[in-house]
C-alpha cells in the first residue's frame, strides 16, 4: 500500500512537471519575436541573415567581418540610418509611455570592436529618460560575494525602459574561461544557467536581443595603432589591450561556444560584421527598430473622461 502511494505521488509530480514545462513553452512562444516578419519595408540591410538559429552551430572563422552587402561607403547608408534612428526614438517613446514591457540589448565584442561607438551612433536620438547603459568591468568585492548573475540581474530594465549592457553576463563564460579564473566545470555549467536566466527575464516581459560585433584580427591591429597615433585617442589605449590580443584565438573559441550554446528563439544572438562601422550601425539600428515595432507598444488610454475638461485661465 505504501509503495502504491509513493508511485501515485511520483506520478503526480511527473504530470505537474510536464504541465509546467508545457505552460512555460507556450508562454515563451507567445513572446518570441521574429521582427522581420512584421516589417512593411524591404529588408535592407538584411539583418536576419546574421541571426544564429538555435541548434545551428556556427564557426566564427566562416563569418566575413568586412561584409556590407551592396553598400560601398558611409554615404550610402546615411539616409536609411537617419530613418531608423527616428523610428527608434518614436518607438521608444511608446514603450516608455506604455510602461508594461522593456527591452534589453546586449553588446559584446573583442577589444576595439565598437561597443561604445555603436551606442553613440545608434541611440543618438533616444530620450535619455527611457534608456540606461551599464558597462560591466571587474566585479567589486560585494559583487564577487554573490552568485555570478547578481550584479547583472539588478541592472535589467524596469518596465518601459531600454537597457543596454556594454559587456554583460557573458563575461562569466568568456574572460573567466580564457584567463582560467574559475575551474572549467564551473563556467561550463553557466550556459544552462544563462539560458534559464534569459528565459525568466523573457517571461517577465523583457525582450532580449544580443549582438556580437565581429571584427577581424587585422582590423583590431589597425584600430589599436590608430589609438597610439592619435593624441585624442590615447586615453583609450591600455597596455592590457596588447596582452589581450595575444589571446585572440582563445577568445574567439569562447565567443563561438557562448553564441552556440545561448542563441535561443527568445533571446537570439546576431553576429554582425563590424569592420565597417557605418554598416554595423545600420544593421543594429534596423534590427532594434524592427524588434520594437514587433513588440508594438501602445500609448495608454486616458485614465479619465477628459472630453469636458477646460483649462482655467
Amino acid at each position: 500500500m505504501q509503495k502504491d502511494k509513493s508511485k501515485s505521488k511520483n506520478s503526480s509530480k511527473t504530470v505537474e512537471s510536464s504541465q509546467t514545462k508545457e505552460a512555460t513553452s507556450s508562454a515563451i512562444e507567445q513572446v518570441t519575436l521574429f521582427p522581420e516578419t512584421t516589417s512593411d519595408r524591404p529588408l535592407k540591410p538584411d539583418y536576419p541573415r546574421y541571426r544564429v538559429e538555435p541548434g545551428n552551430l556556427i564557426n566564427l572563422a566562416d563569418f566575413d567581418a568586412d561584409l556590407c552587402e551592396s553598400y560601398r561607403k558611409k554615404k550610402d547608408i546615411e539616409e536609411e540610418l537617419a530613418y531608423q534612428r527616428d523610428r527608434l526614438g518614436m518607438l521608444q517613446e511608446r514603450l516608455y509611455a506604455e510602461n508594461k514591457r522593456s527591452l534589453l540589448i546586449v553588446l559584446q565584442a573583442m577589444d576595439t570592436g565598437g561597443k561604445d561607438g555603436t551606442i553613440k551612433q545608434v541611440f543618438s536620438g533616444v530620450n535619455p529618460q527611457g534608456c540606461r547603459v551599464w558597462s560591466f568591468k571587474h566585479p567589486s568585492l560585494e559583487e564577487s560575494n554573490h552568485d555570478f548573475l547578481w550584479r547583472y540581474h539588478s541592472r535589467t530594465p524596469q518596465k518601459g525602459m531600454i537597457t543596454i549592457f556594454n559587456r554583460s553576463h557573458y563575461e562569466d563564460v568568456l574572460i573567466v574561461r580564457v584567463k582560467k579564473l574559475v575551474e572549467d566545470e564551473i563556467w561550463q555549467k553557466r550556459y544552462h544557467i544563462i539560458n534559464d536566466f534569459e528565459q525568466m527575464l523573457t517571461l517577465s516581459n523583457i525582450t532580449i536581443i544580443k549582438f556580437f560585433l565581429h571584427i577581424s584580427k587585422a582590423e583590431q591591429k589597425q584600430r589599436l595603432e590608430s589609438r597610439l597615433e592619435n593624441p585624442d585617442k590615447l586615453w583609450k589605449f591600455s597596455i592590457n589591450d596588447v596582452n589581450e590580443r595575444k589571446l585572440w584565438d582563445d577568445y574567439q573559441s569562447a565567443y563561438q561556444d557562448a553564441i552556440n550554446n545561448c542563441s535561443t528563439a527568445y533571446a537570439p544572438w546576431y553576429v554582425v560584421p563590424a569592420n565597417k562601422k557605418w554598416y554595423r550601425n545600420l544593421v543594429i539600428a534596423r534590427a532594434i527598430a524592427d524588434t520594437l515595432a514587433a513588440m508594438n507598444p501602445q500609448y495608454p488610454q486616458a485614465s479619465a473622461d477628459i472630453t469636458n475638461i477646460k483649462i482655467p485661465d
